[in-house]
């Protein structure tokens, strides 16, 4: 198949990017990185999380972003709403998009939350329906769709599962979530093809970490599939507690450099994310993990 022309990239560093950073991170600069985003010209922000401050205290401070932030009308500004009160937060601070998550690995739902796949996402169906009612867009993440930390590899018939079950509550979008960065090209395109059997392809979007480097190896294979919507983090933030040496979340400036490359448009200013991913790795403390993003801030200097 023919890649695609034209790829939509859900920038996901404000809230999945930043969330396991141990030390508070001010509440200006995520205002801060929210705004340079948007001028950089991402279609759709992962802005916040509203989840109880006790389990991610990074993410506290959802409110309060949200206010402060310039929105801009054609973007998408998402929020992770695992139950009832995070989505009644979500809809007064005014996000566009709630975002729900279960996982495609029935060991890893008995080890996190203590009950099936089928229990974990009927927990759900209130904030779908609530979500519904408020306007909302409403998106589904699979997580460990391509492998588990506890059982290995995922059954394809177990995500595929999953992705019908979201679509049963109404979600405008379904995240496929390589949670601990294991997938491969072949597994990634067996998937999606069979994701595709049951959603829409231009519904679907690819999550993919770097554990193995394999991230950018499998969003091509997922766009040899039709998949043309991918989720990134500027310097590769974040990463998974779950697996081991987890580089997080493949780099923004990294996929869009391939894109480029493809002569594949994203509507995207790649110079304006290797300044942001420059900016908040230098206010986290720790060095961009993107290669493309580094070098090229390097040429930028010399």
């Amino acid at each position: 198949m023919s890649l695609p022309s034209k790829v939509k990239i859900v920038e996901v560093s404000p809230r999945d990017g930043l969330q396991n950073e141990k030390e508070f991170i001010d509440t200006s600069i995520k205002i801060e990185l929210v705004n340079r985003l948007s001028q950089a010209g991402f279609p759709n922000i992962e802005a916040v999380s509203f989840v109880s401050p006790k389990w991610v205290p990074q993410m506290a401070d959802g409110a309060e972003v949200m206010a402060g932030i310039t929105r801009y009308p054609d973007i998408i500004y998402s929020a992770l709403t695992p139950n009832l009160r995070g989505l009644e937060a979500a809809v007064a601070a005014g996000v566009d998009e709630v975002v729900i998550f279960g996982a495609a690995s029935e060991a890893f739902s008995q080890r996190n939350i203590n009950c099936s796949i089928a229990e974990s996402i009927a927990r759900f169906e209130p904030v779908a329906e609530a979500a519904k009612a408020a306007g909302l867009r409403l998106r589904g993440s699979i997580s460990c769709a391509l492998g588990c930390p506890y059982q290995g590899e995922t059954p394809i018939e177990s995500v595929v599962d999953v992705a019908r079950r979201y679509m049963a509550l109404g979600c405008d979008e379904i995240d496929v979530a390589d949670t601990i960065g294991v997938g491969t090209a072949v597994r990634v395109k067996q998937v999606m093809q069979a994701v595709s059997q049951v959603v829409d392809p231009t519904r679907i979007s690819g999550h993919f970490h770097d554990t193995y480097g394999q991230a950018l190896a499998n969003i091509l294979a997922a766009m040899e599939t039709g998949i043309s919507i991918f989720h990134t983090s500027v310097a590769g933030l974040g990463g998974c507690p779950y697996a081991k040496g987890a580089t997080g979340n493949i780099a923004t400036e990294d996929v869009l450099y391939m894109l480029r490359g493809l002569d594949i448009d994203t509507g995207i200013d790649l110079d304006a994310v290797v300044d942001i991913g420059q900016w908040i790795s230098g206010h986290i403390g720790h060095k961009s993990s993107s290669r493309a993003g580094n070098a090229l801030a390097a040429r930028k200097v010399a």
